[in-house]
Parts: C-alpha cells; sequence; structure tokens
C-alpha cells in the first residue's frame, strides 16, 4: 500500500482540493484535510489533537471542519469546532461519516472524501454565510502526517 503522500495522484489531490474550495465558496467555514500512514490510539482524540495542532480551534467563529484519514491502519475521522457543533443535529457528524464509508468500502477514497467535503460545506453554508469581510483562514491543501 502506499504512503500518505503517494496514496492519491495528483489529479485526485486536485479533485479533493477542489472539493475543498467549492465546499468553502459561499461560507466563512473552513475545511481540511489531513492523511496519515498510522494512527496508533483512538482516532476521533487523535484527530481533535491534529485539530488543535493545525490551528484549526482558532478561527473567528470556531467553525472550522478536519477530516482525518490513517490509510494504512484504515481509520477515519471528522472533528467539527465548537461553534459548527453547537447548531448541527446531534448525528451529522456520523451520518457523514456512514456516507464516506460507503465509498471507502468500495475503494473509492476520492468519491467519499467530496461526498464528505459537500455534506459538511451544506452545513456551514447554511449556519455560517460567507461575507465580505471573510478570509480564508486555513489553508485548502491537503496536509501529510
Amino acid at each position: 500500500m502506499p504512503n500518505a503522500q503517494s496514496f492519491f495522484t495528483q489529479e485526485e489531490k486536485d479533485r479533493i482540493k477542489s472539493a475543498v474550495l467549492k465546499a468553502e465558496l459561499d461560507t466563512s467555514g473552513e475545511i481540511r484535510v489531513h492523511i496519515e500512514n498510522h494512527c496508533k490510539e483512538d482516532v476521533l482524540d487523535h484527530a481533535s489533537y491534529l485539530f488543535d495542532e493545525m490551528r484549526m480551534n482558532q478561527t473567528e467563529q470556531h467553525n472550522g471542519v478536519l477530516i482525518y484519514l490513517a490509510i494504512k491502519d484504515r481509520k477515519f475521522a471528522i472533528v467539527g469546532d465548537s461553534g459548527i457543533n453547537l447548531v448541527v443535529e446531534e448525528h451529522f457528524w456520523q451520518e457523514v461519516k456512514s456516507i464516506m464509508e460507503t465509498h471507502f468500502k468500495k475503494g473509492d477514497f476520492v468519491v467519499g472524501l467530496e461526498k464528505g467535503i459537500e455534506r459538511a460545506g451544506l452545513k456551514l453554508k447554511k449556519h455560517f454565510p460567507y461575507h465580505s469581510d471573510d478570509i480564508n483562514e486555513l489553508s485548502d491543501e491537503i496536509s501529510f502526517g
């Protein structure tokens, strides 16, 4: 199995970044995708740790979303900041995760990510609409651990 950096082709990385850009188009929310090889601890705990390490908890409206994948351990998690978690339905992140997992099980990781990013973006647009003075607070590039 390829490592995190080479798991996706450049074209696939571009598709994922485009999904992030599209999802962030009409919202002040921020979405990041982070990929690592291994996660030896609880995946949600580790993703939450990375969320803080990546300074995603410091957006003005606390509306950042991290989609984390540990490819060799076949684990993934979604972490939303406090601002978005206050307004989404109780099981929203689990629903997004289930949609992604359906595609992941078929080996279609790009479509799974695109669908998860799209769903998160729709919620962000609903609760955190874009304002003319909004700035992109976080990178849209995929990050690797």
